[in-house]
């Protein structure tokens, strides 16, 4: 099967590229709106672009993994965040192929106290979860076989993340202030990674959306203690802090953990716990 992935030079999509030498019995196409190594030019935003190269190069699934991500100036310009996170996908979800498309746990309001499943209402506070959604709903209109993976606090050991800043900050500060009343699910790259082949090579094909995330739950305080002391940094203190002394510009889901059920029934799949995730992660970087 010929696979165009997008969004290629992310953290996703690089995680994608380094497991795909695992399913060889795919051919892969990799694109992004910057060239690199091993990676095309295409603009997802362009209709004759896409379907062109859908078209020339015998695509038959697509699998998204590009996204405006930054939540602050997603605020500020809400129009780039509609086009890339929104329309892009009616342009692909209208290529006459399957698709597998990545969204997040912002299209919640994160008032929830239990983990959201599939079916409970949305309610995104953000330019960025309101264009995320806006997304899934454009994409199902035009591809109702797709599939929607939502997930939540993605790092990996490719890009800019948290795992990365903390690093960074632990080494460059005796001390260091992190908001302990936001709870979520740390994820690695490169479980979802995993996660999207479990999809692709299903011996039947389950449309519809899922939630993925690793196992278990933390705050950013707590994650940030994990990743210290799995990278030896002892001279930062960490200190528990509240979201309004963060003073963040957009607000921030202070429940943010996703059900992940339908997804480990579905596909028959055990979850890694994120601390496991976070080890593996860790191993692959240079600190």
């Amino acid at each position: 099967m010929n696979i165009l992935v997008t969004g290629s030079n992310g953290q996703l999509g690089n995680e994608m590229r380094v497991l795909s030498s695992a399913h060889p019995n795919h051919q892969y196409f990799f694109t992004d709106v910057i060239e690199a190594d091993g990676v095309s030019v295409l603009d997802i935003t362009d209709k004759a672009a896409v379907s062109a190269y859908v078209s020339s190069n015998a695509i038959e699934l697509i699998v998204n993994c590009a996204a405006y991500t930054n939540v602050d100036k997603a605020e500020e310009d809400e129009a780039t965040a509609l086009k890339i996170n929104a329309e892009a996908l009616g342009v692909l979800g209208a290529q006459g192929v399957r698709v597998v498309h990545v969204s997040t746990d912002y299209v919640f309001s994160g008032d929830e106290h239990v983990p959201c499943r599939e079916t409970d209402p949305v309610a995104p506070r953000t330019a960025y979860g309101r264009t995320k959604y806006e997304g899934e709903k454009r994409l199902l209109a035009v591809c109702p076989e797709a599939v929607i993976l939502r997930t939540a606090w993605l790092y990996s050991s490719f890009g800019n993340n948290f795992v990365k800043t903390m690093i960074r900050l632990g080494k460059e500060r005796k001390e260091l202030g992190v908001v302990f009343d936001q709870i979520g699910t740390p994820t690695y790259a490169a479980d979802l990674a995993q996660a999207i082949f479990t999809v692709i090579e299903s011996p039947v094909w389950r449309p519809g959306v899922y939630h993925f995330t690793n196992e278990g739950v933390c705050s950013w305080y707590d994650f940030t203690i994990a990743i210290h002391e799995l990278t030896g940094i002892q001279k930062c203190q960490v200190r528990p802090i509240l979201s309004e002394e963060y003073q963040y510009k957009t607000p921030r889901p202070h429940y943010s953990v996703l059900d992940k059920s339908k997804f480990k029934k579905t596909f028959n799949v055990t979850i890694p716990h994120w601390m496991d995730g976070l080890k593996r992660c860790v191993r692959r970087l240079d600190f």
